[in-house]
C-alpha cells in the first residue's frame, strides 16, 4: 500500500508539471492568434489608407479640372468682349464658348456625386469567435499500456460472395457501424457492432483497399491499382456515387477538414480536396531524402494534428496536416509495419 501511495503522489506531481506545460501551450497559441489578428488589422488599415489616397488624388484632379475649365471660360469671355462690333467673330466665339460651357457643365455634373469610405467588419468571423468554447480540445491521455480483455471474430461473408473474404481496410461510422472492404468480392460491407452481423453491402466495380468516412453520410474507398477513389453514400443503404480517377495506385486513406490523404503503396502520399482535386504530393523530407518506400495505411492524431503513415520498410512516418515532415520512428523489435491507428488520446496502435 505504501508503494501504491508513493506512486499516486508521484502521479500528482507529474500531473502538476504537465498542467503547467499545457497552459503554456495555450498561452503560446493565444499569442500566435493575437499576432495573426494584428496582421489582419494592419492589412485592413493599409487598405483604408490606400483607398483614401485614391479618392484624395481623384478629388484633387477633379478640383484642378474645374479650375482649368473656369480659366478657359474666362478667356472666352474676354474674347467675346473684344469681339464687340465684329458680328462674325462674336458669333464664332459665342458658339465655341457655348460648346465649352456645355462640356464643362457635363463634366462638373458627373463630379457632383460624393464618395466616402466604409469599413464593414467581418461579422461571420466575429460570430465564429463568439461561438468558441475554447482555443482547442483538452483530452485525458492514457499512460499505461492497454490490456486486451477479449477478441471478436466477425463473419463478413454474405450469400452472393463467390470468393474468400479478404479485407485490407475498415473504419467506424458516426452511428457506430463498421465499414469493411472486401477485396476479392469487390464489396464494401457494413457491420452492426451490436450484433456483429453484416447488415448491408454494395458491389463495387473495382477491388477496394482502404476506406474512411468523409462525413456522417459518406465514405471514400480506395481502389488500388484501378487508380480510383470511390465515394459511397452510407445513409440507409450503401450506394456507390461518384468516382475520382487518379494517376496512381490508391491504397491507404485518411480524411480531415475536407482533405483526403491517400497513399500509393509506394514512395508517395497524395493530398486531395474532397472534390477530388489534387492539392500536393509528398515524397521527400526537408533535406530531399525519400520519406516512403512502401507507404501503407494512414491515420490522424486528433490530439496533435499529426498524420502517421505506416511504411513496410521505414516504419512510421509523421508529418503535419499540410505535409511538412516531422519525424519517422521504427522500433528494432518491429519490422514490416502495415497498419497504424490512434485512439482519441494520442496512443498509437500498429500492426
Amino acid at each position: 500500500m505504501k508503494t501504491l501511495g508513493k506512486s499516486k503522489n508521484e502521479n500528482l506531481e507529474a500531473l502538476k508539471a504537465v498542467k503547467n506545460g499545457e497552459i503554456q501551450k495555450v498561452l503560446q497559441f493565444q499569442r500566435a492568434l493575437e499576432s495573426i489578428i494584428r496582421k489582419a488589422a494592419e492589412a485592413s488599415r493599409n487598405q483604408i489608407e490606400s483607398k483614401c489616397k485614391e479618392l484624395e488624388d481623384k478629388i484633387i484632379q477633379e478640383k484642378q479640372d474645374v479650375k482649368e475649365k473656369g480659366d478657359m471660360l474666362e478667356r472666352f469671355e474676354d474674347k467675346l468682349i473684344k469681339a464687340e462690333g465684329n458680328r462674325a467673330q462674336r458669333f464664332v466665339c459665342s458658339k465655341i464658348a457655348q460648346k465649352k460651357m456645355n462640356d464643362a457643365e457635363s463634366q462638373i455634373s458627373k463630379q457632383k456625386s460624393r464618395i466616402q469610405l466604409s469599413f464593414t467588419p467581418n461579422q461571420s468571423l466575429m460570430n465564429y469567435i463568439n461561438g468558441l468554447k475554447g482555443l482547442g480540445v483538452t483530452t485525458k491521455r492514457r499512460l499505461d499500456p492497454y490490456k486486451i480483455k477479449y477478441m471478436k471474430d466477425f463473419n463478413i461473408k454474405v450469400a452472393d460472395d463467390k470468393s474468400e473474404c479478404c479485407s485490407f481496410g475498415c473504419c467506424i461510422t458516426q452511428d457506430n457501424h463498421l465499414l469493411v472492404t472486401d477485396f476479392y468480392n469487390r464489396k464494401l460491407k457494413r457491420i452492426d457492432l451490436k450484433t456483429n452481423a453484416v447488415v448491408d453491402y454494395c458491389k463495387l466495380d473495382s477491388a477496394p483497399y482502404g476506406v474512411c468516412c468523409s462525413c456522417k453520410h459518406e465514405a471514400v474507398v480506395t481502389c488500388g491499382y484501378s487508380n480510383k477513389l470511390q465515394f459511397v453514400s452510407i445513409t440507409e443503404k450503401l450506394i456507390p456515387t461518384r468516382q475520382v480517377q487518379t494517376s496512381h495506385c490508391c491504397y491507404g486513406i485518411a480524411i480531415k477538414d475536407n482533405k483526403a490523404y491517400v497513399t500509393n503503396n509506394g514512395p508517395e502520399l497524395y493530398i486531395y480536396d474532397i472534390s477530388g482535386r489534387l492539392l500536393t504530393t509528398i515524397s521527400q523530407d526537408n533535406a530531399g531524402n525519400a520519406l516512403f518506400s512502401l507507404s501503407g495505411h494512414v491515420t490522424f492524431n486528433e490530439a496533435s494534428n499529426k498524420l502517421y503513415v505506416s511504411d513496410w520498410s521505414t516504419g512510421i512516418v509523421c508529418i503535419d496536416e499540410v505535409g511538412n515532415y516531422m519525424f519517422n520512428s521504427i522500433d528494432s523489435d518491429m519490422s514490416k509495419i502495415d497498419g497504424v491507428c490512434v485512439d482519441g488520446t494520442g496512443n498509437m496502435f500498429i500492426i
